[in-house]
């Protein structure tokens, strides 16, 4: 299976190509960046460049014989989504519309998309959400992401290009970006280990839904020769604070650290956790990595670059 993934450079891509390398697969990787943490790897094609300008990508996926396309590649965050949220849907929604008549033009047979079970659903008290809850999301990303998957879903009426939106909750892992406003416990490992203060947005009891990222890899490659089209969450179905996250830190690393509140973030949704039994059902997955040995996991990598 040949198989080209956008944003194969970052974060979660990276280690998706790492997966996908190793089960023998072929693989292309289209990003606007080069690798941060590591050289290139061996055998992989990369491509370096816009994925929301599709000149590129309609050479690449015309000429290439790709057989699915991996779709990472975002250009914001939550919170950097709400300061233009006009530039936000054109490079987003728009950009990912080209990246679905480009996949048409070139005849690639499946999609993977990365959507985000923190945002699609907006603030709730119907926890853990499953995919039957209404999706209400309050920021412009979750919007963007929510407006992808209808597209999606309508290319695969049109088009019969079948997808599978994976709805992340909260991913953390090696390599995640310490330098962001997002990845709590990226920022947090960074601070420790050059023996700063970490500092905890209001009283810490902001909840989220935290998965490692070998586990996120898991749920793609298994996404590639499931018999399913539509959303299906990725998460672990335990909430964990801001404190409980610092506590953790400090224990297992070990640091020497006390905890410290700051003031808290003007509108920041206060939960947030999302049942995966769909995605068990569907792909035979759950987490396997629990909160203590993947922040250890982290930490390791964090000290070794």
């Amino acid at each position: 299976m040949k198989i080209l993934v956008i944003g194969g450079c970052g974060f979660i891509g990276s280690h998706i190509v790492d997966r996908l390398v190793s089960a023998g697969m072929t693989v292309a990787v289209l990003d606007h960046r080069q690798e941060v943490y590591r050289l290139p790897v061996p055998g992989v094609t990369y491509h370096c460049g816009s994925w929301f300008e599709n000149g590129l990508l309609d050479r690449m996926l015309l000429n290439g014989g790709f057989s699915c396309v991996v779709h990472l590649g975002w250009t914001t965050t939550p919170y950097t989504s709400n300061l233009d949220p006009r530039r936000d849907a054109h490079e987003n929604v728009v950009g990912s519309l080209s990246v679905l008549d480009a996949c048409v033009r070139g005849k690639v047979t499946s999609v993977i998309f990365a959507s985000s079970g923190g945002t699609v659903y907006g603030p709730s008290d119907l926890l853990p959400l499953s995919e039957e809850q209404p999706t209400e999301p309050i920021s412009a990303y979750g919007i963007a992401k929510l407006a992808s998957e209808r597209y999606l879903y309508f290319y695969s009426k049109q088009y019969g290009i079948p997808y599978v939106a994976l709805r992340y909750a909260n991913v953390y892992g090696p390599r995640q970006n310490p330098h962001g406003e997002a990845g709590v416990v990226a920022i947090f490992i960074e601070k420790l280990l050059r023996g700063q203060q970490p500092v905890i947005n209001g009283d810490g009891k902001q909840t989220r839904d935290y998965v490692f990222v070998g586990d996120i890899v898991r749920a793609n490659v298994a996404a590639l020769t499931a018999d399913f089209c539509g959303a299906l969450n990725l998460g672990t179905g335990i909430e964990t604070d801001v404190n409980a996250i610092f506590r953790t830190l400090v224990e297992v690393g070990p640091f020497p650290a006390e905890e410290k509140h700051g003031p808290g973030m003007p509108g920041e949704q206060l939960r947030s956790v999302i049942d995966a039994s769909r995605a068990r059902e569907v792909l035979g997955w759950q987490p396997e990595v629990d909160f203590a040995e993947g922040l250890r996991r982290t930490i390791a990598f964090f000290r070794s670059v």
